[in-house]
């Protein structure tokens, strides 16, 4: 049986962004989009871990952290989508340089 290919940790870490802020705006439960938001980093800081190594994890993963807050005063001057979008691509882009080059 073939192995199952990883999503990257790009993908995982774009789909968490937005992914949480969709949760948390369509239930109305932030706390919700919290949990999802968490668990999408914890996969992609483990993907991250694995392809490109401890270091590259934790500044990845220090990125997604300040993603996160950083898009809420964002969101003020663009908007939250537009916000959302941007700051989960800068990450999905970063992620995808760091892991290219590992």
């Amino acid at each position: 049986m073939a192995a199952m290919a990883k999503v990257p940790g790009s993908v995982i870490a774009a789909a968490g962004l937005v992914g949480g802020y969709g949760v948390a705006r369509w239930s109305k439960k932030r706390p919700l989009g919290g949990v999802v938001l968490a668990a999408a980093g914890a996969v992609a800081a483990r993907q991250w871990k694995e392809s490109a190594g401890n270091g590259a994890a934790a500044g990845l993963t220090g990125l997604y952290v300040a993603a996160f807050a950083g898009s809420h005063p964002l969101a003020k001057k663009v908007g939250a989508w537009p916000s959302v979008f941007g700051v989960a691509g800068a990450v999905a882009l970063a992620s995808w340089a760091v892991e290219r080059r590992a």
